[in-house]
């Protein structure tokens, strides 16, 4: 009879076989009263799940991250419940966790609007108060088949006939409702203690823009009902700093159904793109980077040869010429090996930091496109380190300082490692798998950081470590990654001569701080929410006159700041100097510029920030000065007096 481990060491034996909720009701009412599912030898089950053999257990609650991806996943049944009680007709699709929620995506001819949100939310509350028991089954692929096909749930159906034959299959049921799931899923509708729906949207079944339009209901679970409270509220503060909206209100991008998920750049707009291109040119060439340019348009087979192709040929846009066919890349590497591969090296040319801000293409399914956060054109500070084995750890080393400088100058100080390890579809040994992850871990635990690793989640080429910064509002961002690449160069035929005379391969290391520049600057637009530091600002400074008398003298500060190297414009319109004030400090513009008649008689200006702080009268000297010595510092906060 089982013997049952649990966390804290101690040990728990019965006589008979228990189910997970027995056993959290033998370690106390309160416990089981609390416990939404087990995790059994590691593996997350019902609380109904018998255990009839020695066993680790650890019984998971609302407290725990794996209770909260239960608590979704049973409200995304919840939800699909209430819209099938409130529209019969409705055909139930896919309802996946999502961070921080859920989604399901329905089949209805009705069109959902926000105000049906609140009725098929209220549905959901109702259902709760009934504490419906959440029941498992199982039942075999074809009669799973048959069971929804007499529903009329056609897309279930679908979705059973691609799953393998011998492959189990699971059903849950809370009263009326019944679902296709892998689980697990809470005891009862009664356990599901803060939910709320968010927003629709549009989506294609699977994915595929030439399927049938489906209508996704999103939503979003807690463990608490606090909780919930501070999510919305973080929802409605990310809803200020939409980057889209902040991009229209301060004229830096827009995109049209013309050119999906491409970016038009107006004037401030690249000028923002452009400073922070500049900064990564800078930084780059002190870190002993050469920068190079390679081709959009190339041979499909050199996609073939790097592996590419297999894995990623339908994210990939590709044409005809001449007979050929050739692919738009998607990513740079291929292209550098080329680079390395011209003129034989040697072992004294390595490290060699080959970089390039590469325009990639990628065909994004239409539903995943968000403003800059997902694009299908867009460009990487991308670069790849071509290396001996001995060096892989120094250039990881190096890189991580270098990743931390950038980030810092950006205003992002705390930042998340993870090792992500060999996935099970690879390329190469397990002993090269071994020395390549091996090497990551040393670089990190040489600079003494705290990181985690990500079983199986390495590319198909080799592990890597990736960097994630939090914002403003604690919201993660994975940008950088270094990437050990033993593969690539030796279908590429990258070679260079070693100190013995001998040939070699060098390895790869694929890396990049940004990531896009594209999403890198929707991530600071909401960050900053449009009141970027002085260094990063399109317009720095805008110099205003209170009457034409003083528009003269305005030009010429105007031009003064420009020569040196201040981003400045002038407003000289006949408008109220009130007016004006408001409206570029709506703007964003860091500094504002007054001049009347005593400021042309003493060459001075009144300034002003957009924080509407008055600094008071300066020397347009000193004002210079100052804004140049916080330009070329990369501070964050305006100048103080």
């Amino acid at each position: 009879m089982p013997v049952i481990s649990l966390p804290d060491g101690s040990q728990r034996s019965f006589d008979h076989p228990v189910t997970v909720f027995e056993v959290a009701a033998d370690i106390g009412p309160g416990l089981a009263k609390a416990a939404l599912a087990g995790k059994v030898n590691g593996e997350l089950v019902d609380t109904s799940h018998i255990i009839d053999e020695d066993t680790q257990l650890s019984i998971v609650t609302s407290r725990d991250e794996e209770g909260l991806e239960v608590i979704r996943h049973s409200a995304a049944h919840l939800m699909a419940q209430a819209v099938k009680q409130l529209y019969p007709e409705a055909q139930v699709t896919i309802g996946p966790v999502i961070e921080d929620g859920f989604f399901y995506d329905f089949a209805m001819e009705k069109m959902l609007t926000p105000d049906d949100l609140a009725v098929i939310e209220k549905r959901m509350q109702e259902i709760i108060k009934e504490k419906l028991p959440i029941e498992r089954s199982l039942m075999e692929r074809d009669e799973a088949i048959r069971f929804f096909r007499e529903m009329g749930e056609s897309y279930k159906a679908e979705i059973i006939q691609d799953i393998p034959k011998d492959e189990p299959l699971s059903l849950y049921r809370q009263g009326d409702f019944i679902d296709l799931c892998r689980g697990p899923h809470v005891p009862n509708t009664g356990s599901i203690p803060a939910v709320r729906l968010t927003r629709l949207a549009g989506a294609y079944w699977r994915g595929d823009s030439n399927n049938e339009q489906l209508q996704r209901v999103y939503g979003t679970a807690w463990g608490n009902k606090k909780d919930l409270k501070a999510y919305i509220k973080r929802l409605e503060e990310a809803e200020k700093r939409s980057h889209r909206k902040i991009g229209r209100q301060l004229d830096l991008f827009h995109i049209q159904e013309e050119a999906p998920g491409q970016v038009f750049w107006h004037d401030k707009g690249w000028t923002l793109y452009k400073t922070i291109e500049q900064y990564m040119r800078d930084k780059q060439y002190a870190h002993d980077y050469k920068e190079i340019k390679t081709p959009q348009l190339l041979d499909f087979s050199l996609w073939e040869r790097s592996g590419h192709a297999a894995k990623y040929s339908d994210d990939m846009f590709s044409l005809e010429s001449d007979g050929r066919q050739f692919a738009i890349k998607p990513m740079n590497c291929p292209c550098h090996v080329q680079v390395f591969n011209q003129g034989l090296k040697s072992y004294r040319d390595l490290p060699l930091r080959l970089a390039e801000f590469g325009s990639c293409h990628r065909n994004e399914m239409s539903g995943a496109l968000n403003g800059l956060m997902r694009v299908r054109a867009f460009v990487q500070d991308d670069a790849h380190i071509f290396c001996s084995e001995e060096q892989i750890e120094s250039e990881v080393g190096k890189f991580i300082d270098f990743l931390h400088e950038v980030y810092s100058d950006f205003g992002f100080t705390e930042v998340i490692y993870r090792l992500s390890t060999r996935p099970e579809n690879r390329v190469g040994s397990d002993e090269v798998w071994d020395k390549a992850e091996k090497a990551l871990a040393d670089a990190m635990d040489a600079k003494r950081l705290d990181w985690q690793e990500l079983p199986g989640e390495g590319a198909f080429y080799g592990p890597k470590i990736e960097f994630s910064l939090k914002d403003c509002m604690g919201r993660v961002w994975q940008l950088g990654t270094i990437q050990v690449d033993f593969s690539m160069p030796e279908r590429l035929d990258a070679q260079y001569v070693a100190e013995d005379g001998s040939r070699q391969v060098p390895v790869m290391l694929h890396r990049a701080i940004l990531g896009s520049f594209e999403r890198f600057i929707g991530i600071l637009i909401e960050h900053f929410e449009g009141k970027f530091p002085t260094w990063l600002s399109p317009e720095q400074v805008v110099v205003m006159n209170i009457t034409d008398k003083q528009a003269e003298y305005v030009e010429k500060v105007v031009e003064k700041l420009k020569n040196a190297g201040i981003r400045a414009i002038s407003d000289l319109r006949n408008e109220k100097i009130g007016f004006k004030i408001r409206e570029h400090t709506m703007q964003r513009i860091p500094y504002l510029l007054v001049t009347g008649d005593r400021e042309v008689e003493t060459a001075s200006v009144a300034v002003r920030t957009r924080t509407g702080e008055d600094r008071g009268s300066m020397s347009v000297d000193a004002f210079i000065s100052k804004v140049s010595a916080e330009i070329d510092g990369r501070h964050l906060k305006l100048f103080e007096e």
